[in-house]
């Protein structure tokens, strides 16, 4: 595998710079991508290896981040499951969510390769333009994550339809994850199969339960799903790192490096530091300056930076935000940010 220093923060290797990239590197906040999506639908993006390749090397090309992430939306593999979404700007919504052991059973599990082959030729075109500059991450909605907008029917505030299932009618929300654990799977290894360098596997609401229903419920099924990887034919051939993410992961650090994963993704809740002690090293950290952030000054997000450096030391971290780049962002205070964490790096 390559030595880029992205990947080798992500097998917990001493640095001699902190590496940076972004969980949402193409969106809102950048005028090169908003001039694209002028002209096609975001599904359209997804759908179009062409323009998909564009919006993900964009940022590349803009700021010289130490990696790069497909552009694509975890809720892409619901069509394949047999679940219609749609793509509003108001955000996703499944017109039929899924709550009945009925609708469980006729969830499906396809192949990613038949199923979604734009995907697939969306990384192979993504890896020819980035000509080896830096690594390509690929990703998944985690299973816990995919059940909460399946059974919702798109985004939540309170989970209720999902709580209600979680709680409820325990068997069946088993047996739906168990399906999204399998898809998530196959999905992932199709991707490295397909040439990325790294697989990130997010968890956004993976946060909204409590610790001990965290090991019943996200964190049982993302084991799984990395087990799966594990135990796979391309992974015996060409092991690649994995990242999980989980958005509000402070309440269940004693349980969050058991997940498998190379790399854990800490939001801007919890101090990278206290995450390190309760974590331990066998584990890198990827994280977590707070996205609101941005808003300041260069001057105050160079402190910050400074900051969650000098806290996550120089060990196994990979500098990122907590979670994704805010749409009212200013392009040139990520450039601050990205200035800011490269040149105090090469300084430690």
């Amino acid at each position: 595998m390559s030595e880029h220093l992205f990947l080798r923060a992500c097998r917990r290797e001493t640095v001699e710079r902190t590496p940076i990239w972004m969980m949402r590197q193409a969106g809102r906040y950048l005028p090169a991508y908003r001039a694209v999506r002028a002209k096609a639908s975001f599904l359209e993006l997804c759908r179009n290896p062409a323009l998909a390749t564009e919006v993900t090397l964009q940022p590349i090309d803009e700021f010289g981040f130490d990696a790069s992430i497909l552009f694509s939306d975890i809720l892409i593999t619901l069509p394949p499951m047999g679940i219609d979404v749609i793509f509003p700007d108001a955000g996703p919504k499944i017109p039929t969510p899924v709550r009945t052991s009925e609708a469980i059973a006729d969830v499906k599990v396809f192949d990613p390769e038949l199923e979604l082959p734009y995907v697939m030729e969306a990384i192979k075109q993504i890896k020819t333009g980035l000509a080896g500059r830096v690594p390509l991450i690929g990703f998944a909605g985690a299973p816990l994550t995919m059940l909460t907008y399946i059974v919702e029917g798109g985004g939540s505030k309170d989970y209720p339809h999902t709580k209600k299932l979680l709680y409820g009618a325990p068997k069946d929300a088993h047996a739906l994850l168990d399906k999204i654990a399998h898809n998530c799977a196959a999905f992932l290894e199709a991707q490295v199969r397909a040439g990325a360098d790294c697989v990130q596997l997010f968890d956004s609401w993976g946060g909204i339960v409590s610790p001990g229903d965290f090991r019943e419920y996200p964190l049982r099924y993302a084991k799984q799903v990395i087990q799966l990887l594990r135990s796979s034919k391309t992974f015996s051939e060409r092991p690649v790192p994995i990242i999980y993410f989980v958005n509000g992961c402070a309440p269940y650090l004693d349980d969050y490096a058991s997940s498998g994963a190379d790399v854990l993704g800490v939001d801007w809740r919890v101090g990278i530091d206290e995450v390190r002690r309760r974590v331990g090293d066998g584990v890198a950290l990827q994280g977590n300056l707070d996205p609101g952030a941005l808003f300041a000054s260069p001057a105050e997000i160079r402190t910050r930076v400074a900051d969650i450096l000098a806290r996550a030391g120089t060990r196994g971290h990979i500098f990122n935000l907590g979670h994704g780049v805010l749409p009212e962002t200013n392009p040139e205070h990520v450039r601050a940010m990205v200035t800011a964490v490269k040149e105090l790096s090469a300084r430690s």
